[in-house]
């Protein structure tokens, strides 16, 4: 009988597409899933080096040992998945958990299992079924010795940078699915100001979508060159037959998410740490959802009319400075979490590694991150990347078309919540004074919670009645 190198448990596009990338690589794949259909689209590329099995014991006979099982099901369900494996596991096999699991969960289910003698690797994986195929980018956490058994896969399998593979050990334990959990923040932050430049060139600069298509792919060759603006410039491009107008006008206006942003915005607030841009991208999704209630609303608070009194170019150009500043400050408050989570939690991150896989494979890919990377090459520990060149400079100069595009939006009762957020977070950044003393007053005036001062030593406290 045929031993094969690996093993897939959930046979979807996502799993089938993986495990046909990694038999391209030579590394057999034996499958396994409940779905009779999926075992048998899986059956179809046999001829690739994949197999399916119908139980889980005939499933695990079939590989070599130590055993590494590639778990991609749904984050609810990977405990039942693990359970009926767990009987016939030796001790020294390792599991390897792809799906976009909270972090939290895979902190409990990598001590747990250890306890038993078994691997485990959490691992975020972003590039979408294409990715999968053809070379995703590969965030995985867990014991070094576990990742030591699955690092000629995951290398020979990820997306390639100047021959460099888009996958790195990232730490221990739950460090994968958090490093994935907060590219899923950073990718929310960016689609959200994407989705409002896109709301103000159409809406007040009255750009086609001709035109749109036009000035996203300009974009995409220059600085914002990225996975992100690259199909969104498509979007715009597609012409799909036997429609009067383009296909996005007819998309319903409701952005559905799976949570991962929502346990950024959860985690910043539980560190302490600013995330203005991804919050304000978290809540545009959750307004976005109220589709009957907005109707309502602009028949009872009926819009004003616009009037834009420039050129579509000089707008095209505010927008293009706006939405690069914008999508930087995404991309800090990302990297200044991660390096919060990396003391809370001793993770350890490398924000220079995370950048470099990130170059690649992922949503987020992006010319961008190859200057990130040199920054915090340079910088290990540098608190902030706009602080260092040639971030500090990009916003300096964006700074005025910024303002002026956010300015123009407001004007026109335009909501870009995403780029007045990041805007918001630079500017309170910057502040040297902020008005928090007169909240920290209020909080003693009504609370007796004390404050400090700046001409003075140690906590006081001012009865403020007398």
């Amino acid at each position: 009988m045929t031993t094969y190198h690996m093993g897939m448990i959930g046979l979807g596009v996502m799993g089938g597409n993986l495990a046909r990338n990694l038999a391209s690589k030579g590394f057999s794949v034996a499958g396994y899933d409940l779905d009779a259909d999926k075992r048998a689209t899986f059956d179809q590329h046999a001829d690739e080096g994949v197999k399916s099995f119908p139980d889980v014991q005939s499933f695990l006979g079939a590989l070599e040992t130590p055993r590494r099982i590639v778990l991609l099901v749904p984050s609810s369900v990977v405990d039942q998945a693990i359970a009926p494996l767990k009987p016939h596991l030796d001790q020294g096999d390792l599991l390897i958990d792809l799906g976009n699991s909270f972090f939290g969960d895979t902190e409990r289910r990598s001590v747990e299992l250890e306890k038993e003698g078994l691997l485990f690797i959490g691992s975020g994986v972003s590039g979408g079924e294409k990715g999968a195929l053809r070379g995703p980018s590969i965030m995985p956490g867990g014991q070094p010795e576990a990742y030591q058994l699955i690092a000629p896969a995951f290398e020979a399998i990820a997306a390639k940078v100047n021959g460099e593979p888009c996958v790195t050990y990232i730490g221990p334990r739950g460090a994968g699915h958090y490093v994935k959990m907060v590219h899923n923040g950073i990718e929310y932050g960016i689609m959200q100001v994407i989705a409002e430049a896109y709301d103000i060139l159409k809406r007040v600069g009255g750009l086609t979508t001709a035109e749109l298509a036009q000035a996203f792919t300009a974009w995409n060759a220059a600085e914002l060159n990225s996975y992100l603006i690259e199909i969104t410039g498509k979007i715009f491009a597609h012409d799909e037959p036997g429609l009067d107008q383009p296909l996005v006008e007819l998309i319903l206006d409701e952005a559905k998410q799976k949570g991962t942003g929502k346990w950024t915005s959860q985690n910043a607030l539980n560190l302490g740490i600013p995330t203005h841009t991804i919050n304000a991208a978290v809540e545009a999704r959750v307004i976005s959802a109220l589709k009957d209630e907005r109707t309502a609303a602009e028949k009872t608070f009926p819009l004003p009319a616009r009037a834009f009194p420039g050129n579509k170019a000089q707008l095209a150009e505010q927008v293009r400075q706006a939405l690069y500043a914008a999508i930087l400050t995404a991309y800090a408050q990302g990297i200044a979490l991660m390096q919060a989570a990396s003391r809370e939690y001793e993770y350890e991150l490398d924000m220079e590694a995370i950048a470099r896989i990130w170059r690649g494979g992922c949503i987020i890919r992006a010319a961008l991150l190859e200057d990130i990377r040199q920054v915090y090459s340079a910088q290990p520990d540098l608190a902030n990347m706009l602080l260092a060149e040639p971030f500090r400079s990009a916003m300096q100069e964006r700074d005025a078309g910024w303002r002026s595009v956010i300015q123009l939006a407001v004007g026109n009762a335009i909501p870009v919540p995403g780029l007045s957020a990041a805007l918001g977070y630079f500017d309170a950044y910057r502040t040297a004074r902020l008005p928090a003393n007169v909240t920290q007053a209020q909080r003693d005036f009504f609370g007796s919670h004390t404050y400090r001062r700046v001409d003075a030593e140690g906590v006081f406290h001012t009865e403020w009645e007398t």
